[in-house]
């Protein structure tokens, strides 16, 4: 199933993708992961602008689990507040030095992570999307806790939907896009550290809930972007669009 979040005259809906491209309202969806079935259709099909198929509490991030990194597997806090939905337009800051573009894997809890291993982290995952991580590297040098590096507004496009079939075991192909021409490709067997063990570090120090996102780091998968640049992030067959200005 693939859900989403559509702002429409009535207010926020969320909905499922049809087969004929329409958006169906349905019910909660952790409230029917959490019980082990399938949200129901609630309604005729909505139109309306796209957002963030998501509203995290708790937005984190991998880090040293790159192609450069040779310790153990750590994470980092983003706030959720940067958080944005595909097709939006954002911001490129001119005061903090280069703005780099993040194809990253997104992982969206479905509930309570209490009891989450390496070995079940399925049963607490209600799907993954795309996420671009925008970040101004520049600044880690006086940043190392990426609170500068990681903050601007819209800083963190998500989207456009969440696909609970896709599989955390799977060498999902990971593309970054930018102004319609591939400029990296990779995919998540890449990652030095596997989902499952990234879940599973994250889970062991804070416990997340339905609707946070675990991002699951950039293997091979960032570039430098400008302002004006269209970038693309493509997990599988989820495809994020930013603009930039």
């Amino acid at each position: 199933m693939r859900i989403a979040r559509v702002e429409t005259p009535a207010g926020v809906r969320t909905v499922r993708l049809a087969d004929d491209g329409s958006w169906i309202p349905i019910t909660d969806p952790y409230a029917a992961f959490a019980d082990g079935r399938r949200p129901a259709d609630e309604g005729d099909p909505v139109a309306g602008r796209l957002l963030a198929p998501c509203e995290p509490i708790v937005v984190v991030g991998i880090a040293q689990n790159g192609p450069d990194h040779a310790a153990p597997v750590q994470a980092w806090l983003k706030s959720p507040r940067t958080v944005t939905g595909s097709g939006a337009s954002v911001a490129l800051r001119r005061d903090a030095g280069t703005t780099v573009a993040e194809a990253e894997i997104a992982v969206v809890i479905g509930r309570d992570t209490t009891g989450l291993t390496a070995a079940n982290a399925h049963e607490y995952v209600l799907g993954m999307t795309a996420v671009n991580d925008l970040s101004s590297p520049d600044r880690s040098v006086l940043d190392p806790r990426n609170f500068e590096s990681k903050a601007g507004a819209g800083y963190t496009p998500l989207g456009p939907w969440i696909d609970t079939g896709l599989s955390l075991d799977a060498d999902l192909a990971l593309a970054l896009i930018v102004d319609d021409e591939p400029v990296r490709q990779t995919s998540a067997a890449r990652l030095p550290v596997s989902l499952r063990d990234c879940l599973s570090y994250v889970a062991g120090w804070n416990v997340l809930g339905p609707g946070d996102v675990i991002m699951m780091g950039a293997p091979f998968s960032a570039a430098p972007i400008h302002p004006g640049a269209r970038v693309d992030v493509v997990v599988a067959d989820v495809r994020l669009r930013t603009a930039t200005f």
